[in-house]
């Protein structure tokens, strides 16, 4: 995309610095690119071309500047995030009765719900915190499908362990990849739709935690 504009300053002192901030705004690296509409959106670009400034007197120059982005979609500004630990259950009892009795049982935690308010469809970023053993992390769409990533390792205490379902990367401790040890399908919130997320565990640890992130997605 190619974004132009005009720059006007109080001296040429000032033209000249904000050019050179215009310039290193722009930069060679990933950048955020915020377009504030109604509903306020980014994208991550970088600079793929020389900035093009054009002086029109000494207080007022316009510029032009190509960027590019590896991904095409436009992001929500308001990241969603959330977090749960793992399904407990409370209540019931066993005691030496003549069945059949029923004694309710109460399960809580254990998920949280994604939403996709855009146009095109947005990946979930997942992070997992130990100690857990075999975590598996099952996603439901309103239409009935239901999407599963199970890691078949354990995590230590404090151990994190990033999923990210965009870039189909497993990172453990943010440096060694684990995705070796993933199978399933990776999960896909779908246009104007919501992602309902439950996770499990081979045995339950109270300080086990799931997180969930997105954005709403638009092209």
């Amino acid at each position: 995309m190619v974004l132009k504009g005009k720059i006007e300053a109080g001296s040429l002192a000032s033209l000249d610095s904000a050019i050179e901030q215009l310039i290193a705004a722009a930069s060679l690296t990933d950048t955020t690119l915020t377009v504030h509409e109604t509903t306020p959106k980014q994208a991550t670009v970088r600079r793929s071309g020389p900035p093009l400034v054009q002086p029109i007197t000494d207080r007022i120059a316009e510029y032009s500047l190509m960027v590019t982005a590896a991904d095409p979609r436009r992001y929500s500004t308001v990241l969603q995030a959330r977090t749960t630990g793992l399904p407990s259950v409370t209540g019931g009892l066993s005691v030496p009765v003549t069945l059949p009795i029923t004694i309710s049982t109460t399960s809580t935690g254990g998920g949280f719900t994604l939403v996709n308010d855009g146009t095109i469809g947005s990946r979930p970023l997942f992070t997992i915190t130990g100690p857990v053993d075999s975590p598996v992390i099952v996603c439901s769409r309103p239409d009935g499908a239901v999407l599963q990533l199970a890691y078949s390792a354990s995590l230590g205490s404090g151990d994190s362990l990033v999923i990210d379902t965009a870039a189909h990367t497993v990172t453990l401790n943010g440096s060694v990849s684990r995705r070796r040890y993933l199978s399933g399908t990776w999960p896909e919130i779908l246009a104007g739709s919501s992602l309902d997320v439950q996770w499990s565990a081979l045995t339950y640890n109270g300080a086990a935690m799931l997180a969930g992130s997105c954005r709403s997605a638009w092209m």
